[in-house]
């Protein structure tokens, strides 16, 4: 019996020792309430089993140890058993209710999305992110979120970049964060526009399929101001691991800040999709475009990646008719891995990287305007 007794105190100091010694190991806690009620039901759980483990191997260990044959101990017979049928039944029936009842509460409160202070809707696009803000004082909000060009530049083989500076971010920052309020039930609408990714930031405590012609409905609300980041949890393609998120919480006021200076952004795009652009701000800019993107597919240097991402290098749609190579662009090429950028750019971004396209890596042909752009759609 004294055997059986440190057995049992290992067994329990030792799972002590792994739960609470380094939670790098353990479930992160999160910011939500979704994601402390996912915690804490993980805990449960956890718990639970440990006691299970703990009452079943500790008793086969007595009985191995207090009933071998060596003692002259005869083996018992339970063939017929009523009350031992019954008890080895409604015990795991009762521990197995027990689980299913907060777990069942916490999945329900997970997946009511109504009563939201605001709706944001995210699209899964090889390999960035587009928000929309379709409702609250941010409607009409737009852009993409890819991942930060100088993490980009630093994964390129041959890249001579130190590392050391982007800490235990590496690969984990984009160029345009989701930002939120805090304090407000923020609802999301998600879905993609080429093959299937996943939307995940682990602290929020839950993570979404984003399906081409599918909707998927999640909600969230962070009390606390704070930067929160996550991945694409699917593998949606070759560069599945350079597909970060994150996502900006503000306060009220902060929040107000942003909404202003990027509805500001959207009213100055509008203008200057009306005027003229001369080559050099159409080649500028294109290439700002293109790297963010067009290169994960067509490479930085237009070389493509065929036969799934052709070159644009020399390529007769960027050297031929500029309606054709508009056409490819808004309406995409069923059937290939070219999607449709009609909803995904706006009018001078298509513009600009269209005329790069045009004329970088040896191309020689026509600019193209922003109006242009507008007169196709």
């Amino acid at each position: 019996m004294r055997i059986v007794s440190s057995v049992l105190v290992v067994c329990l100091l030792t799972a002590g020792a792994v739960a609470h010694a380094d939670f790098a190991l353990n479930m992160r806690e999160g910011v939500t309430q979704t994601s402390r009620s996912v915690y804490e039901l993980h805990m449960i759980i956890f718990w639970v089993c440990c006691a299970i483990g703990v009452i079943v191997f500790g008793a086969m260990l007595y009985s191995i140890i207090r009933h071998r044959k060596s003692r002259g101990v005869v083996a018992a017979q339970f063939h017929d058993s009523t009350f031992m049928e019954m008890l080895w039944t409604i015990i795991p029936i009762v521990i197995l209710v027990g689980m299913a009842i907060p777990a069942t509460t916490t999945l329900l409160a997970m997946e009511e999305t109504g009563d939201a202070d605001m709706t944001i809707k995210v699209t899964g696009i090889q390999w960035k992110w587009k928000y929309d803000y379709i409702d609250g004082e941010a409607s009409g909000i737009s852009f993409l979120s890819s991942l930060h060009p100088k993490h980009n530049e630093a994964r390129m083989l041959g890249s001579d970049v130190d590392l050391r500076q982007f800490g235990d971010q590496y690969l984990l920052d984009v160029d345009n964060p989701l930002v939120i309020p805090t304090g407000q039930r923020v609802r999301f609408l998600l879905t993609a526009a080429d093959v299937i990714h996943a939307w995940w930031v682990p602290d929020l405590g839950w993570k979404k399929d984003a399906i081409p012609g599918f909707i998927n409905e999640a909600w969230t609300q962070i009390d606390e101001p704070g930067t929160y980041r996550g991945q694409c949890a699917e593998l949606c393609g070759k560069d599945h691991a350079f597909m970060p998120v994150v996502v900006v919480a503000k306060s009220p006021e902060d929040y107000a800040a942003w909404v202003k200076e990027q509805k500001g952004s959207v009213a100055e795009a509008a203008t200057e999709a009306l005027r003229e652009w001369t080559k050099p701000e159409l080649m500028a800019k294109g290439e700002q475009v293109y790297t963010t993107v067009c290169a994960a597919c067509h490479r930085p240097d237009g070389q493509g990646q065929p036969p799934v991402f052709p070159a644009i290098a020399g390529s007769a749609i960027a050297n031929g008719d500029a309606a054709t190579h508009i056409d490819v662009v808004i309406n995409g090429r069923p059937g290939t891995a070219m999607v449709a950028y009609r909803s995904i750019l706006n009018d001078v971004d298509m513009a600009a990287v269209l005329t790069y396209q045009r004329n970088a890596w040896g191309n020689a042909a026509s600019v193209v305007q922003p109006t242009e752009i507008q007169a196709a759609r």
